[in-house]
């Protein structure tokens, strides 16, 4: 008898998240053998950090059901993405998943602001423990996708449009198409996937990019007072630059980032600083 692959979908934007819902009824579609576990509250931000609420020694896990997804086990649980990783390849929710997939994130995780991304760092956290990863964003700010731009603020535009009306479809299905390349993928690389918020006839690729070398959005201190700073979210001014992901995002393309988990720089030399002769081999 042949087992469909097992997916755990999860996310940083929470269990009630219109993309969630999107991601995980397509791969379900498909086919897969989905499992939805995600964070009770939105957890954006939280990078791969492992965090959760405890009562009486336990983590809060709470089952649901959600809309178009009455077939799909479904679980909200009082935690970061990485770490409803960690306990959903110790079997928490069943079978411990073959693929992880994050996301559908409420904006793009592009440049080297994805080390920041809790989309990205549970994609990264399947990988650093042997599970094929992906993250899947849709890029809700680019002028060209908000309506901002001229005249605009793409910023207060993505704070303030109405999320159930974004194009999740688009990414939803692109990133069932790359499942295949997913899992012929080497188990430490995670496939970063951005999708413009437009209808899937206007969306060109996907095509590889590289990270640019900042994110899309940046925080500034706009006031520190006595006892606090406040924060704001700004556009980033850099230029974009050609062939990475946040200058092709603002072409229309669906982008796709192979990115790498954490490990040892074995190219970098340290003088002086020599690796000890292990015991027994002395």
């Amino acid at each position: 008898m042949t087992t469909h692959p097992r997916v755990l979908v999860t996310n940083d934007d929470g269990i009630d998240s219109p993309g969630l819902r999107w991601l995980a009824r397509a791969l379900s579609d498909d086919g897969l053998d989905v499992v939805v576990a995600a964070p009770m509250r939105e957890a954006s931000g939280s990078s791969a950090a492992i965090t959760a609420t405890e009562q009486d020694g336990r983590v809060v896990v709470e089952e649901r059901t959600l809309p178009n997804l009455e077939d799909v086990p479904t679980y909200a649980v009082a935690a970061s993405p990485s770490f409803i990783v960690l306990i959903a390849a110790r079997d928490a929710f069943g079978r411990a998943p073959d693929l992880v997939i994050a996301g559908i994130n409420r904006g793009a995780n592009a440049g080297f602001a994805v080390l920041h991304s809790g989309t990205v760092g549970a994609a990264l956290t399947a990988a650093a423990h042997g599970f094929r990863g992906m993250a899947v964003s849709l890029d809700v700010l680019s002028p060209a996708n908000t309506g901002g731009g001229a005249g605009g603020d793409a910023v207060t535009d993505m704070v303030t449009a109405n999320d159930e009306v974004r194009h999740w479809r688009t990414a939803a299905e692109l990133a069932v198409s790359l499942v295949p390349t997913l899992r012929s993928s080497p188990v430490d690389t995670v496939l970063n996937l951005n999708v413009p918020d437009l209808p899937l006839n206007r969306v060109l690729g996907p095509c590889r990019a590289g990270l640019a070398r900042f994110g899309q959005v940046q925080m500034n201190v706009a006031e520190v007072g006595k006892g606090y700073v406040r924060m704001a979210l700004e556009e980033s001014g850099s230029p974009k630059e050609a062939g990475t992901d946040l200058a092709l995002l603002a072409e229309h393309y669906a982008t796709v980032t192979p990115i790498r988990t954490v490990g040892e720089a074995v190219d970098v030399v340290l003088p002086g600083l020599a690796r000890p002769v292990p015991v027994g081999v002395r």
